[in-house]
């Protein structure tokens, strides 16, 4: 069932809304009812909360204070970032697992790659929607990194080759689906069954609550994770405002503090996930309690100094996802 205070925090204020709306009590319990009912016959529970820790907090390849260290893209600073070199580096690194990224080709090959075009990463040009993976796998995914000469020739992989990888050096894998929620669930599915091991050492996370939703549909037991940052859709990471439009502005900042409000008291129960990714700017010892009063971890993003590591790793004792293992390097929001 749901958590009685979430309970009471979300079917309250939908009873006010639809009450200061339609001015008539019958209405607003029809549809908060309608709402309460919808939300237990179609959430989902969360895995059980042994098998979250055991992919969350393996035994083996932990920080000090039993914290996992995730490699970013698999750690874009010290490698070209979602490439096998990156999982190779990550593992020599000492991390305990990499955050990937899962996009696909125009022929629907599902591969590693953070943006909707290759042209930040690759010596190539064009969005992927056009590019099958005869193509991309042609490409040079060091061309543009800082180390590019050291890694030159990396290719993009498949998100099968990734997995292989990453399986050989015994590292956790951060899913992170960037959208296609139905072709996304389907891959995930198929990589699942045919390595079992992922249900222990595994999560997929998103921005998108409906990617998270459709894997649980496609596959119940595997672990997730809502990924999410305040004050995403007015605001860039830095904090400039999207919109130059003041009513604009205005209306995101609203749509934010309904899509903060739904991730705390609904979405979360919605989906069952076991564990909560959130930009590190909003994180504190609040925060972090909030949440493993609900059974789900934090784990922060993107931490990439050491003293902001010391801080998520010895006082909050919580996971976190960096840019670089060796060295502090550039904030990344």
């Amino acid at each position: 069932m749901l958590q009685l205070a979430d309970g009471l925090a979300c079917f309250s204020a939908v009873f006010l809304l639809v009450l200061l709306g339609t001015r008539s009590a019958v209405w607003s319990t029809a549809l908060t009812a309608s709402l309460y009912l919808f939300v237990v016959l179609f959430r989902f529970p969360q895995v059980p909360a042994s098998r979250a820790k055991q992919v969350l907090r393996p035994g083996s390849r932990l920080a000090s204070g039993g914290v996992s260290v995730v490699a970013h893209r698999g750690g874009g600073h010290d490698a070209p970032e979602n490439t096998i070199a990156a999982i190779r580096a990550a593992s020599a690194n000492g991390a305990t697992g990499v955050e990937l990224d899962l996009e696909f080709t125009a022929d629907g090959i599902p591969i590693l790659m953070h943006d909707e075009t290759v042209d930040r990463t690759t010596n190539g040009s064009g969005p992927l929607s056009i590019l099958h993976f005869s193509e991309i796998s042609k490409l040079d995914a060091a061309a543009k990194h800082r180390l590019s000469d050291r890694f030159q020739g990396e290719k993009v992989p498949t998100l099968q080759e990734a997995v292989e990888e990453c399986i050989k050096h015994q590292l956790t894998i951060y899913f992170d689906v960037k959208g296609h929620a139905d072709e996304a669930a389907a891959a995930l599915k198929k990589l699942y069954q045919k390595h079992p091991v992922l249900y222990n050492s595994s999560v997929v996370c998103s921005f998108e609550p409906k990617v998270i939703y459709r894997m649980r549909q496609a596959d119940p037991e595997v672990v997730t994770a809502l990924t999410h940052r305040p004050w995403s859709l007015s605001r860039f990471g830095d904090g400039s405002p999207r919109y130059t439009s003041a009513w604009k502005h205005l209306w995101m900042q609203v749509l934010d503090v309904l899509l903060d409000w739904a991730h705390h008291h609904l979405l979360w129960n919605l989906c069952g996930v076991s564990a909560f990714l959130l930009q590190k700017n909003y994180i504190s010892t609040d925060i972090v309690q909030y949440w493993a009063e609900r059974g789900v971890e934090v784990v922060a993003w993107t931490v990439n100094t050491a003293v902001e590591k010391e801080y998520y790793q010895q006082l909050l004792n919580i996971n976190y996802i960096t840019d670089s293992l060796r060295e502090d390097c550039e904030p990344h929001y």
